[in-house]
């Protein structure tokens, strides 16, 4: 297995721990607790913990979640203030993306 195969494998498994809380820790960042919210299916608990937030990555988290509801112009916005353009990737992939980036800040 090569360091980067490995790192996947590892990726996963905090992913699958992450998943399996039975709630979100209150020492996870705001931004991975929207990712969670949204992986439950609470898109408003999700919105709830990026809203009032004017960070970058808020921003780009709060992006997503307004491109997951369908609501593209409000998520073009958001992906401005943080910074970036909306990703050509399936929403999947783009919450996968948000996750491994806020979990090793989050470390």
């Amino acid at each position: 297995m090569t360091f980067t195969s490995s790192r996947k494998v590892t990726m996963s498994k905090s992913k699958e721990v992450f998943l399996s809380k039975a709630d979100s820790e209150k020492d996870l960042s705001p931004e991975l607790k929207a990712l969670w919210y949204d992986a439950k299916g609470d898109w408003k608990l999700a919105h709830d913990q990026v809203d009032h937030l004017s960070s970058k990555s808020a921003s780009r988290v709060h992006a997503y979640l307004h491109r997951k509801e369908g609501d593209s112009w409000n998520a073009d916005y958001w992906y401005g203030k943080a910074g970036e353009k909306r990703p050509d990737l399936s929403l999947d992939e783009e919450w996968e993306v948000l996750f491994n980036r806020f979990f090793k800040e989050n470390l």
